[in-house]
């Protein structure tokens, strides 16, 4: 495969699902220690990773879970951000400039904080109350925080009598390294075939909804503008049709995304609708996975991250195609606030 080391893919999956004995502990402790209410805390695109974990919690557990933005947090926090709370703060980096200013504003607030990072000797990684360090970089980043954030949520769930099952949903989830070598390797064709027909577009409309809404936004945010310049639209399926329906003409393009818990339908309702008026639908569904060993219950909770191992072929493809390697910025080190 293009530009892939299987080793180290494996590596830091395998990294992201050893955290599961740990921060179930964790979550048994802060449990027991009286912590009432959980937060989401990232800054960019890796707030957009928390979201599925986020999602699970609320349709499972009356447990408060919900995510804020660090930049309005200092401004204005929410109720409740207290001693009883516990903040998850995600950073790839570990030195986000406004995720740093959180943790110290959090700190001074008795606020207890769990960081996760891909490097460790970094302020956000030493400074937090908890720490998981879990190497990554930008093309292994997006599952190793899925996986990571969906641990953290079914701890908290299982610990309260609101999961069951979760030694064996981790073994299933264990198995998800290699698998997902596997999927990236049965797309490896059709991502450099997409690549290739998408190259000079400059402008799509991504979809999707439940677990795989946020995989759409952030793919069309942090990926296609963000790392390639190319204009996006990401709208959730369930607002497509209060909107966006009307940009849909011929030559436009729209990715569907589609998960499979019960909100699929919302994605098969958009995708034929645009099939009615455009060549340019472009559909990936995280049911055509192959994936041994994992039953319908895990597959539910994983479908963004299928969706992710996916979408990393095709950018390694896109990038090469377009000559514009996803480390290229006009101004993210540049950017004054």
């Amino acid at each position: 495969m293009l530009n892939f080391d299987k080793d180290r893919f494996v590596r830091i999956q395998s990294g992201a699902v050893s955290i599961a004995d740990d921060v179930r502990s964790l979550m048994r402790t802060l449990l027991a220690d009286g912590i009432e209410r959980l937060f989401f805390m990232g800054t960019g695109g890796v707030q957009l990773l928390t979201f599925p974990a986020i999602e699970l919690a609320q349709r499972l557990s009356t447990f408060p879970v919900s995510a804020q933005l660090p930049a309005q947090v200092v401004l204005d926090p929410p109720a409740g951000l207290d001693a009883k709370a516990l903040v998850v703060l995600p950073s790839l980096s570990g030195t986000t400039k406004e995720s740093v200013e959180l943790l110290a504003f959090l700190k001074a607030r008795g606020v207890r904080t769990l960081s996760l990072t891909g490097h460790k000797d970094t302020p956000l990684a030493r400074e937090a109350d908890y720490n998981f360090t879990n190497f990554a970089e930008d093309d292994t980043s997006s599952e190793s925080f899925y996986l990571q954030t969906l641990l953290i949520v079914l701890a908290l769930l299982a610990e309260r009598g609101e999961f069951e099952g979760f030694d064996e949903a981790v073994a299933e989830l264990k198995l998800l390294p290699e698998a997902l070598v596997a999927v990236k390797e049965a797309f490896e064709g059709a991502a450099a075939s997409l690549a290739a027909t998408i190259k000079d577009e400059t402008y799509h409309i991504f979809t999707g909804a439940g677990s795989v809404w946020p995989e759409a936004h952030y793919y069309g945010m942090c990926i296609l503008e963000e790392m390639q310049w190319i204009r996006t639209r990401p709208v959730h399926a369930a607002d497509f049709f209060h909107g966006t329906l009307e940009l849909v003409e011929p030559g436009i393009s729209v990715f569907v995304f589609k998960g499979e818990d019960k909100f699929r339908p919302l994605s098969e309702r958009v995708e034929n609708f645009a099939r009615r008026y455009t060549d340019r639908v472009r559909v990936l569904d995280a049911a055509t996975a192959e994936l041994p060993g994992v039953s319908p219950r895990v597959r539910v909770m994983i479908s963004p991250i299928v969706l992710a191992t996916q979408l990393e072929r095709l950018s390694a493809h896109l990038e090469v195609l377009r000559n514009h390697p996803l480390t290229t910025r006009r101004y993210y080190k540049r950017v004054e606030y």
